[in-house]
């Protein structure tokens, strides 16, 4: 009896063990598979954003063709190309433009000054948005902002609505926000990553309470992982701003502006080009 109750405990003990070696394998299991996965950028580690769309382009369907343009073709629907244009292009023949394949435009409505703090409308923004229009041209715009509270950002998006003044779009409203580095006293320096998210939350917002416009954030790749946090800015499509042959980012983005050295028919010197990469557009 005395026995059969030793080897008891001792089966009992090795249940035991056995069921501790589980349970801590299973936590180690859970553990591995809830922590955040993170990729690796220019030396850093990003916390992936789970809540945010994972990029669904192919790299295989992007083209570069003999005159530099790239496109993009999936599923039988060929990406549209476009430019996006201030007033530092001059003068534009959109005419020209519009025969040179060019199938839509961004057109800078206005700008803050980075160290004034003032907006401005840009001085051609009228006559692109008539010249682009009547060419055919489906035509968006864009606010270079240099706002440095959500109040700013907020009276930045009401300037653009001001001055669209219920006027149609085919493209969205996107907040353009960006750091200077020709500046000697840019008054943007200080604001930080979580004041970067802010910023753009108060401009969408104003954009879509409004109800005529889709907003968009312009930024690029060094932006979208180590400045915005995207995870906040999830419902929202985004104009990435990568000058490579294949965008890798991780996550989705609607346009890509892939070269800043373009050239097109009735733009006087090097211009923007982008691509829509939207499938339903």
């Amino acid at each position: 009896m005395k026995e059969q109750n030793r080897h008891s405990r001792i089966f009992g003990w090795k249940q035991l063990a056995l069921l501790a070696l589980l349970l801590l394998a299973g936590l180690g299991l859970w553990h591995f598979l809830s922590r955040p996965a993170t990729i690796s950028y220019r030396g850093h580690t990003v916390e992936i954003r789970k809540n945010v769309e994972k990029c669904r382009h192919d790299p295989e369907g992007f083209v570069r063709e003999e005159n530099g343009r790239i496109t993009y073709e999936k599923d039988g629907r060929k990406a549209l190309l476009g430019v996006d244009v201030s007033h530092h292009q001059q003068e534009i023949d959109w005419e020209a433009v519009a025969a040179d394949g060019v199938d839509f435009a961004m057109l800078r409505l206005g700008y803050r000054g980075y160290e004034s703090g003032q907006m401005n409308p840009d001085p051609l923004f009228e006559q692109n948005y008539e010249g682009a229009t009547r060419a055919g041209l489906k035509v968006g715009v864009y606010f270079f902002s240099q706002a440095v509270n959500p109040v700013e950002a907020a009276q930045e998006a009401e300037f653009v609505l001001a001055t669209l003044n219920g006027r149609p779009l085919d493209y969205p409203v996107v907040f353009d926000w960006e750091t200077i580095h020709h500046s000697e006293n840019p008054r943007t320096l200080y604001v930080t990553e979580e004041e970067m998210t802010g910023l753009a939350q108060a401009f969408v917002e104003k954009i879509r309470k409004d109800g005529n416009y889709e907003p968009m954030i312009y930024f690029n790749t060094l932006m979208g992982y180590l400045g915005y946090d995207l995870g906040q800015l999830e419902d929202v499509d985004y104009w990435l701003a990568r000058y490579d042959n294949d965008p890798d980012f991780y996550y989705d983005y609607a346009l890509w502006q892939y070269t800043h050295t373009g050239k097109v028919d009735g733009i006087q010197g090097d211009v923007d080009l982008n691509l829509d990469l939207r499938p339903t557009k």
